[in-house]
This record gives structure tokens, C-alpha cells and sequence, in this order.
């Protein structure tokens, strides 16, 4: 049996590390890794012990995208098969965009193709300095239609229309710059950048931080319109007379610590 292309660690309490463990094949994914993540992050979503969940890689690359042995498999797949699997590829990054938990794409090495789809399907992103991106699908005939939805949405309508079409290599000031991901380190201080957003969510409310991840997925690029005004009015409805709103706002009249930051 091969060993799992993926590790789970939990290197600190309420935080879960999911880390790519194929460095020498640039932890490039296959079905194997395909599968592995939609199970740990669906798994991880479901454990009331883990409120952030951290994306990283080991070795010198975070992920080149898909593997070749893989793909040298597809180039024989039907139309049908072909479908199959890319549902398959769609459904893992489904199930980290989709998580209830934060999530944070620790970027140490370079990021290709469908790597780039898992650092935008994460909430939040940072680089190491000497990373770099790049969507290479058009390079060998194929489309990064997968990844397109989280892409286009973590990168900028019109910086992925030029990176899409060009297939342009880009640093990760650039990438900074564009907002693909929110922050910048020499690689020695990406595990301080990654602790620092762990202590700022942990620092939250668990259903207050589910409430806005899916506040943010209902109201990002949605015309303000009397639909939306209702459902964000039901929505801070909803948070205020639960149980975390409640106790959250007594505790801050009390000017007593909430539950979740003891």
C-alpha cells in the first residue's frame, strides 16, 4: 500500500495542519491526493475540536498542479471519464472553499496550475517571498476550468484574464499586489505571518466566523438589491440571537473575556 500523499497534524490546540507530503513529484496531485483532501477537509469541517485548519506543503514547491503520471492516464479516458474525474478535482476544492472553519494556505514554494486553485480556494494566503504562480493550462491545450471559479475570485477579473490566456510566470509581490493572497514573508517568518492569523481567529466567535464566511460567499459580487438587504438584515438577525451573539455581546458589556478566548 503507498503512503498517504497527504499528513494531518495538529500542531497546537483547535488547529488542524493538513500538509501535501509528495515533495518529489513538486507535491503535485493525482486521484490519490484528490481524494485524500475532500476526505481530511470534510472530515476537519465536521470535528467541533478544530476551529482553523491550515494548508501547507512539504519540500521546495507547494504544488505544480497535476501529476504527469496522472495525467498521462487522462490522455486515454473517455469524454465521460474525463468528466468523472474533473468532477472529482471539483468536488476538493469544493470541500475547502465550502469548509465552516478558516482556512489558511501557508504558500512556501511555488504554486502552478491546479496549486493555485488550492491557495484561492483558502481563505486566507500567504507567500514566501521566492515563491512564484502561474496557470500553465493553455501551454498544453487545456483549460484551468476547475480552478476558474475560486481563481477569478481570489485573483481579479482582469489579472486572471491575463494570466489565464498568457500563462505568465509571476512572483509573489506581484501576487501580493494583485490580492491573490494577503501577505508576503521570507520564508522563516511564514510560520509567524500563520500563527498570527491562527491567534486572530481563534480569538473570535466559532459560529460568528461561519456566519460571515457565509455572509461573504451570499454577498461578494451581488448587486444591492432588496433581496440582499433582506437576507444581510436576517442574517445579523440570526447571529445576534444565538448563543455565541448573546454571550459575546454580555461579555463585552460585562468587559469579561468570552468563552472562546479562554
Amino acid at each position: 500500500m503507498s503512503e498517504s500523499p497527504i499528513r494531518i497534524d495538529r500542531p497546537a490546540a483547535a488547529v488542524a495542519c493538513v500538509t501535501l507530503d509528495r515533495p518529489s513529484v513538486r507535491n503535485a496531485f493525482n486521484d490519490e491526493t484528490i481524494a485524500a483532501l475532500t476526505r481530511a477537509f470534510r472530515e476537519l469541517d465536521a470535528d467541533d475540536g478544530v476551529r482553523v485548519i491550515v494548508l501547507a506543503a512539504q519540500g521546495p514547491a507547494f504544488c505544480a498542479g497535476a501529476d504527469l503520471h496522472w495525467m498521462r492516464r487522462m490522455a486515454d479516458y473517455s469524454r465521460d471519464e474525463n468528466l468523472d474525474d474533473a468532477a472529482r478535482l471539483a468536488d476538493m476544492l469544493r470541500s475547502i472553499a465550502s469548509c465552516r472553519k478558516p482556512t489558511i494556505a501557508r504558500v512556501q514554494g511555488d504554486a502552478y496550475a491546479g496549486g493555485m486553485g488550492l491557495v484561492a480556494a483558502c481563505d486566507l494566503a500567504v507567500a514566501a517571498d521566492t515563491a512564484h504562480f502561474c496557470l500553465t493550462e493553455v501551454k498544453l491545450g487545456l483549460v484551468p476550468a476547475t480552478i476558474a471559479p475560486y481563481v477569478i475570485r481570489a485573483l481579479g477579473a482582469r489579472a486572471a484574464q491575463r494570466y489565464m490566456l498568457t500563462a505568465e510566470r509571476f512572483d509573489a509581490a506581484t501576487a501580493l499586489r494583485l490580492g491573490f493572497v494577503q501577505a508576503v514573508t521570507a520564508s522563516d517568518q511564514l510560520d509567524a505571518c500563520v500563527q498570527a492569523w491562527t491567534s486572530a481567529l481563534l480569538g473570535a466567535s466559532p459560529q460568528a466566523l461561519t456566519a460571515c464566511k457565509q455572509l461573504l460567499h451570499e454577498v461578494t459580487d451581488r448587486p444591492i438589491d432588496a433581496a440582499l438587504i433582506a437576507r444581510t438584515a436576517a442574517l445579523i438577525a440570526d447571529a445576534r440571537a444565538s448563543d455565541d451573539g448573546r454571550h459575546g455581546l454580555q461579555s463585552f458589556l460585562d468587559k469579561t473575556p468570552p468563552r472562546w478566548r479562554a
